[in-house]
Formats: structure tokens, C-alpha cells, sequence
């Protein structure tokens, strides 16, 4: 039943970016995965769950006042989840390590990623905690506002990561978010790092971090606002973005994308950096966006798509999941990515 029933080795990487990117920890080419990638690619999410409480208006009130909405939508949310459905309808398996509340929501959330094809084996309820929450305010330009209430998110530890060992490291990649306790994301770096795991963090919502517990992740992936908060350098155009990505790859960061909404997104590394323009779409909620950029990401990369190419495809991803309403519900399929991509790749 729906939630709508229940409730009503390490190579150093020095090749330009237009190449086909680093190899991954095992030291394995782009182009050897190419030829070996017979199964699918295999993707973790350590990270949250939430569910979407989503309102439509024209104009947000003021203290005090009260105002009508045009309408309301509630579903399946939170960013890890978001990122892990958008790798598995890009034709990834995924794994979902997780922790959700002992309410209504819980089972539910578990019983979606199931019902997507996602493994909810280290999902689980915690006692006593309320699952977590996102109500979103979105203006009538797509523009979106989030509240975010953690709950059993905030539970996550270091132990679960330790409970899922052994299947993050027969993943191809671990995806991470700042949903989850910084100590558990920092620690599972370490852990993709220990294991040769190619790891992907993108720093959501923005806080202040330690770079130190960053050096040498793969991929770093924030927006412009979050760039701007953890390293308080003003991110307000794409040259902006790439003295930002400068500064986070000098302290060690292997390569920074940052995703600059309706400007595409701006792929650095080492004494590199390039703007990767965005496709025309006609957005109606933004929300989610990012996470479908992560997660299409990840899979792209790990099939063995050159790395601007895999941006580039993330970009298109990213840009028609805002063509919908929601986050979950408005993410195309493979099937339908690519008929897409075919259309537009030349342009």
C-alpha cells in the first residue's frame, strides 16, 4: 500500500577533464570498465529518508497571517532516498542504508524502496523517533523553500555503516549526504577510502565542515548556496564557481562539481575546471533536482561514460526532473532518459 493509502588502491588522477576522468580505487581504467560492465552498476546510499510535505503558492504569508495554497502534494523525499531512486531508475542496483521513525511513515518508506527494486535490508526502524520530514514551499516560478526535521535520520551511526560492510564494499560507488550525523559521514568516507570505493559526497543542506575529514574524496558535490557556506566564498556566477571549486580541490578534494541550476554546473580538478552548460527544459518544481543530478550521476560514471560526458547526462537528467512536481514521482526512467539524451546529445 502507498503512503497516500496509508495515511488518507589509490591512482592519483592527472588527466585533463575532458578525458575519460580518474580510474576508481582499484586503479581499473574508464575504458576497461567500459568493456567489462556486463552487470549493472552496483550503488550504496548511506543516507536519509523523509517524506515530502509539499505546499504551492503564489506568495508566502506574513508573520502572523494566514493565506490560502494551491495546492498540496506529499511523497517519498529525502535526499539519500531521492539520490538512490534516481540511480535505480537510471538501471543501477541500489542498496539503502538508512534509518526511519517507529510512525506511519516508516514502514511505508521501507515498503517504497522495495517496491522500486531498492534493497531496504539496513533500513531501519528506530524506537521512539519520529521518521524525518521536509515541508517545501514552492513559488509559483519553481523556486523552492525546505524545511528539514531529521528525526531517525539522526540515528544513523557509525555502527550501521559497520552492519552494511559487506555490502558497500561490493559497490561501485557510495553516495553520501549531510542529512545524516557528520561523524557517520565523515567515517564512511573513511571506510571508501580504506575499501578502494569510489565515493561521492554531495554537502546538503550546507554547513560548516572538516576539510581535513575530505581529503582526497572523489567527488564533492554541491550547489551554489551550499559552496558558498562551507567555504564562504560567494558563489553568484560561473567564475564565482570556479574560484570556489579552486579553493576545495586546494585542500585536497579530487574533483568539485557545482551545480548551478538553470546554469548547468562547473566540473573541476586539478589546475582544471570547465562549464558544462545546461538543456533547456521548462521547469515547474525544482525540488529535487540536485539529487537527481547525484544519483544519475553516479551511475553514469560508473558505467564507464567519460566524466564531462556523465555531467553532462546528469545535467539533462537533473533538468527534466523538474519538469514534474515532487521528487521521487517526477524522475525519469532509463527508457525514458535516453530517448531524451538521443534528442538532444548533439546540441
Amino acid at each position: 500500500m502507498d503512503l497516500e493509502c496509508r495515511i488518507a588502491s589509490r591512482n592519483r588522477d592527472t588527466s585533463p577533464l575532458t578525458q575519460s576522468g580518474p580510474p576508481n580505487r582499484l586503479g581499473v581504467s574508464q575504458s576497461s570498465l567500459k568493456k567489462t560492465m556486463a552487470r549493472r552498476p552496483r550503488i550504496a546510499v548511506v543516507g536519509s529518508a523523509n517524506i515530502d510535505l509539499t505546499t504551492f503558492t503564489d506568495q508566502f504569508p506574513k508573520p502572523g497571517e494566514t493565506i490560502f495554497g494551491q495546492k498540496f502534494d506529499l511523497g517519498f523525499g529525502g535526499k539519500g532516498a531521492n539520490q538512490a531512486v534516481a540511480a535505480r531508475l537510471c538501471g543501477a542496483e541500489v542498496f539503502m542504508v538508512a534509518r526511519v521513525g517507529s510512525d506511519l511513515f516508516g514502514p511505508a518508506t521501507i515498503e517504497n524502496f522495495k517496491k522500486l527494486g531498492i534493497d531496504a535490508t539496513h533500513v531501519k526502524q528506530v524506537e521512539g523517533l519520529s521518521s524525518g520530514v521536509a515541508p517545501i514551499f514552492v513559488e509559483a516560478n519553481g523556486q523552492n523553500r525546505i524545511l528539514v526535521v531529521k528525526g531517525a535520520n539522526d540515528a544513523l551511526k557509525a555502527a550501521d555503516v559497520d552492519a552494511a560492510a559487506e555490502t558497500l564494499k561490493a559497490a561501485d560507488c557510495i553516495v553520501l549526504q549531510f542529512e545524516i550525523p557528520l561523524e557517520t559521514v565523515y567515517y564512511t568516507i573513511a571506510f571508501a577510502r580504506k575499501h578502494g570505493i569510489r565515493c561521492i559526497l554531495n554537502p546538503a543542506p550546507g554547513q560548516p565542515v572538516d576539510m581535513r575529514a575530505l581529503a582526497d574524496l572523489d567527488y564533492f558535490v554541491p550547489n551554489e548556496s551550499e559552496a558558498e557556506t562551507i567555504t564562504g566564498l560567494a558563489v553568484r556566477n560561473v567564475e564565482d564557481a570556479k574560484k570556489c571549486a579552486e579553493h576545495l580541490v586546494a585542500g585536497g578534494i579530487r574533483r568539485v562539481i557545482i551545480t548551478l541550476g538553470a546554469n548547468g554546473s562547473l566540473l573541476a580538478g586539478r589546475g582544471v575546471s570547465e562549464h558544462v552548460p545546461p538543456f533547456a527544459v521548462k521547469s515547474v518544481d525544482s525540488t529535487g533536482a540536485g539529487d537527481a543530478f547525484i544519483g544519475s550521476f553516479a551511475v553514469f560514471l560508473a558505467e564507464g561514460v567519460p566524466e564531462q560526458e556523465a555531467v553532462r547526462r546528469a545535467n539533462l537528467y537533473a533538468g527534466l526532473s523538474t519538469t514534474g512536481v515532487g521528487t521521487q514521482k517526477s524522475f525519469y526512467d532509463r527508457a525514458r532518459f535516453d530517448a531524451e539524451w538521443a534528442g538532444r546529445a548533439r546540441n
